[in-house]
């Protein structure tokens, strides 16, 4: 590939605009807000200049409630050979630029699946969905030529195709990534006029759980508009595990114990659920579930201490395989707890000891 547009230049568009510059691909960056786009191409993402003649290949990356349009718009210009959008719903577009008299055949829609909770030009970066799945769409009716296009793009952006039917990326996606939305910002929603006293207890749990709580409202909102029905059923089925909880935490509130043993049953059965629905999610790089030991090493918040921490890993020979960090309430102190493979562990603790840092285990 040697040409590209991408048309929207937030979070998503300027991230594949800075791998496709990144890798020598000249990106044309196009924006409906003039300052998003000059920012994208003062990162380096790409040049504000117009197309003239045609791009290999346009990137749709607006809301998805736009997405059907702004391909028209691009097929009705004549600017690209080949044309996808990277929205996270993918039934909807598709059926409504069927309904605007769009070609099928030079459209894919897609949606990598990455992202953060900042958006906009300056939260992009080039390695945003580096051995990230990229879901592609493709139908019979999608040309050769174009899925070859979209393939390569992928590779550039060093992802992982992942090919699935429309309605099945939503109604996976609904359960995968937009619930999980709509649950963090709930339990965050309960934080809004809680004492500040039990505020101030929040640990790492609650931080994990409403991390994405943070997102932009706006974002969202045109994501759960274009994909209503899939995270309705989603949550209708969670709605009804909640009002069984609901039952089972109430007659463990009972001075009967036969209501008690029931409520411990129900409590059980969903930890039990929870268990085995957790360990299907895939591990590192997309791979199955590995179980890590966690060193804890206390560390203070000042420059410098994380990597000494994993300097002195990488003379141990460990590889540090995931990391995550409980800050302490109300110090200037936390606790790094590095996940590495179980049989590296004493040799890392060993080695971490002799040169002075505190072990929790």
């Amino acid at each position: 590939m040697r040409t590209a547009l991408v048309i929207g230049t937030g979070l998503i568009g300027t991230s594949v605009a800075l791998a496709l510059s990144a890798r020598g691909v000249r990106v044309h960056l196009e924006d409906r807000d003039p300052d998003q786009a000059r920012t994208a191409a003062a990162l380096g993402a790409g040049t504000e200049e117009p197309v003239t003649g045609r791009v290999e290949l346009a990137v749709i990356a607006v809301p998805p409630a736009h997405i059907a349009k702004a391909v028209a718009e691009v097929q009705r210009r004549g600017v690209a050979d080949g044309c996808i959008d990277v929205g996270s719903v993918k039934g909807v577009p598709r059926r409504e630029l069927a309904g605007l008299g769009g070609d099928p055949s030079r459209y894919l829609g897609t949606h990598p699946m990455s992202g953060k909770e900042r958006s906009g030009p300056l939260a992009a970066t080039a390695d945003l969905f580096e051995g990230r799945p990229w879901v592609l769409t493709p139908t019979p009716e999608t040309r050769t030529e174009v899925l070859n296009l979209v393939l390569e793009l992928v590779a550039l952006c060093r992802a992982v195709p992942v090919v699935m039917e429309a309605d099945a990326h939503d109604r996976a996606v609904a359960l995968v990534s937009h619930t999980p939305q709509l649950v963090s910002s709930l339990l965050a929603a309960r934080l809004r006029d809680a004492d500040e006293s039990a505020v101030r207890l929040s640990g790492q749990g609650l931080r994990d759980v409403t991390r994405i709580a943070a997102s932009t409202p706006q974002m969202w909102l045109d994501i759960l508009s274009a994909n209503p029905g899939p995270v309705a059923d989603v949550l209708a089925a969670l709605a009804a595990d909640l009002e069984e909880t609901v039952r089972s935490l109430r007659a463990l509130d009972s001075g009967d114990p036969e209501r008690r043993a029931d409520g411990l049953a129900g409590i059980e059965s969903l930890l039990r659920r929870g268990n085995a629905g957790q360990e299907r999610v895939p591990g590192k790089h997309g791979t199955a579930p590995v179980v890590y030991e966690t060193v804890g090493v206390p560390i203070t918040d000042r420059p410098g201490e994380l990597a000494r921490i994993f300097a002195d890993a990488g003379a141990a020979g460990v590889n540090i395989e995931d990391v995550r960090i409980e800050h302490a309430t109300g110090q200037q102190a936390g606790l790094a707890q590095l996940m590495v493979d179980p049989l590296a562990a004493p040799r890392l603790i060993a080695w971490l000891r002799e040169r002075g840092w505190s072990i929790r285990q």
